[in-house]
């Protein structure tokens, strides 16, 4: 039985889907670095606990991971382009009759499952996912996660308690230097001062938590004048603490992008629905559209860019492309930004930029396949040339120490 695919498909299958795996993994993880280091920021200024980060950063994955995709699928197939232009295996397969059609055809079938992926991610995970990350931060912020008590700072506690904490330790386990005051509907107050303690939580009532505190002291004002105030020694105190209500977070739908696609096509095309909230909601789903479409011309691109000069080896390609791409996905950002606002018809704001990318995409695409000795760049290829070279002149005139060397004309 023959294989499913040749084993041309199968080679370029191999040159495309490594770089692809690496660019998406490296795109993902600089994405997710960038992040962490202000969510560790922002959870230790509200107190929160570590692993907290972790879930958010996870949350945050698939908004990461739609921008991954289409760059890591454009770089794996450029990459793989270009290893065999430079190794002249292209000039070989195309003396043997492979168009770069017929080329194109492992990379297409790579770009199918991308797009149905991307179109999961983009239309019903990231929405879900970005909800739960703004859940999570509102719970941060509230309390909610056990970080309304800070180190070092006085804590007010149900409008009647003040606590202060001096250190921590175990996670949060175990309370050191403990200060708490504490006063009642009649007037009375209590002053508390413990060694250490730890909060442990309640079968009963889970509105309730108890403080144990160890080895302190009590002084007992009753708010009588002329009474002395009481002062109570103990080694063990149990402190009953009422937690503060926390008010429910919002429901997913605060903003467009918390919207999975049959939403966002019922708000859009609902005559019921607030002009502002049509606009904003069709301007999401043809971003979101518009993006994963783009991810068809990617292959194009790759291999319009892919093409090195002959008897070159310049990687001009592999900024060029990722500077059209990253500039392209601004631009529809903006174009969303006006488009929710009802300025702009979402067709004028995404499909005309589109289809001026596009074009020149299959004009690029079209100069390297049938336009013999064709390149998209070549000027651009000349120019960096002629500049590499008067860069590398000035390196070699020049020597540590300030010295210089005459060099010989040329002939």
């Amino acid at each position: 039985m023959p294989h499913l695919f040749p084993s041309i498909d199968r080679y370029i299958l191999r040159l495309t889907i490594v770089p692809m795996l690496g660019v998406f993994a490296l795109a993902a993880s600089l994405l997710t670095l960038d992040k962490m280091l202000r969510l560790f920021d922002f959870v230790a200024v509200e107190g929160g606990p570590v692993g907290v980060v972790f879930k958010m950063l996870g949350a945050l994955i698939p908004e990461y991971a739609s921008l991954a995709i289409p760059l890591g699928l454009l770089l794996g197939v450029l990459l793989a382009f270009r290893k065999l232009a430079t190794s002249s295996e292209l000039d070989t397969m195309r003396a043997v009759g492979l168009s770069y059609n017929r080329l194109l055809r492992m990379p297409y079938l790579i770009t199918l499952v991308m797009v149905a992926l991307n179109i999961m991610l983009v239309f019903y995970i990231q929405p879900i996912s970005r909800y739960y990350y703004e859940q999570m931060e509102y719970e941060l912020r509230s309390g909610a996660l056990g970080a309304s008590i800070k180190v070092g700072e006085f804590t007010t506690i149900a409008d009647r308690m003040a606590l202060r904490i001096e250190e921590s330790e175990d996670d949060g386990r175990k309370l050191i230097g403990i200060f708490a005051r504490v006063a009642n509907a009649k007037g009375q107050v209590l002053s508390i001062s413990a060694r250490e303690g730890a909060f442990l939580a309640t079968r009963d009532n889970p509105d309730t938590i108890i403080l144990r505190l160890t080895e302190g002291t009590i002084i007992q004002d009753t708010g009588m004048k002329g009474q002395t105030p009481r002062v109570l020694s103990f080694s063990r105190h149990d402190l009953p603490i009422d937690l503060p209500a926390i008010e429910a977070f919002r429901a997913r739908g605060d903003a467009t992008r918390e919207y999975i696609l049959p939403e966002l096509l019922r708000i859009g095309w609902s005559d019921e629905s607030p002009a502002q909230a049509r606009d904003a909601s069709l301007a999401s789903f043809n971003f979101r559209l518009v993006e994963i479409v783009m991810m068809f011309l990617m292959p194009l691109l790759a291999v319009a860019l892919a093409i090195p000069p002959k008897r070159s080896t310049s990687a001009l390609g592999v900024f060029v492309s990722i500077v059209m791409v990253v500039a392209y996905h601004k631009i529809n950002q903006y174009g969303e930004d006006i488009a929710s606002l009802g300025r702009l018809d979402p067709i004028l704001a995404f499909w005309v930029p589109f289809a001026v990318f596009a074009g020149l995409i299959l004009w690029m695409y079209y100069r390297v396949a049938y336009v013999p000795g064709g390149q998209a760049i070549g000027a651009l290829e000349t120019a960096f040339a002629k500049l590499s070279k008067q860069v590398g002149k000035l390196f070699r005139r020049r020597r540590p120490g300030g010295s210089t060397t005459a060099t010989a004309p040329a002939e």
